[in-house]
């Protein structure tokens, strides 16, 4: 049985009882988390959130790129969240790469030019959460009454830590 046909076959079985109907579209904690997709993370389970409450936005090194700005902004300005949180994580993937990295690999694997994609890659976890708390503040379609805090989750521990000049 393919990856594919094991999770449809999951989904059935959640289907068969799934419970959770009519809840309303905005979060029910009106916040919304940043995080990465590294499938280490379970921002849902390491938060104690249930379906329903809360917005929850992955990419590669939970970046603070554009389309997470828009996102973040359809979520406040349309479905009401006040707070929220960008949180990375340990032993990060986009830790050990570079943009010139990923580029050469792109080109010599597929033979196109990738050189106008970011990958937002960083070299310093801390700091990178500060750059996207800074980069979300800094959007004029943010309301300033939004706190937006960082914090950096550790895979071995499951603890999550407040990073230092990375509230605002």
């Amino acid at each position: 049985m393919s990856t594919t046909d094991a999770l449809l076959q999951n989904n059935r079985r959640y289907a068969a009882t799934f419970d959770q109907s009519g809840k309303p579209m905005p979060p029910a904690r009106n916040v919304a988390i940043l995080t990465c997709m590294d499938a280490r993370l379970h921002p849902e389970r390491f938060l104690g959130l249930e379906i329903g409450d809360a917005h929850v936005i992955r990419n590669a090194g939970g970046r603070a790129s554009d389309d997470v700005l828009r996102s973040l902004i359809i979520s406040s300005q349309l479905l009401g969240t006040r707070e929220y949180l960008v949180i990375h994580h340990s032993d990060c993937g986009m830790l050990t790469l570079s943009n010139d990295e990923v580029h050469n690999k792109l080109a010599a694997e597929t033979g196109a030019d990738a050189s106008d994609i970011d990958f937002l890659p960083f070299s310093d976890l801390e700091e990178s959460v500060r750059d996207d708390v800074r980069r979300i503040r800094q959007s004029p379609f943010i309301p300033a009454n939004i706190p937006v805090t960082g914090y950096i989750y550790d895979v071995d521990t499951g603890a999550l830590t407040p990073v230092d000049g990375a509230a605002v």
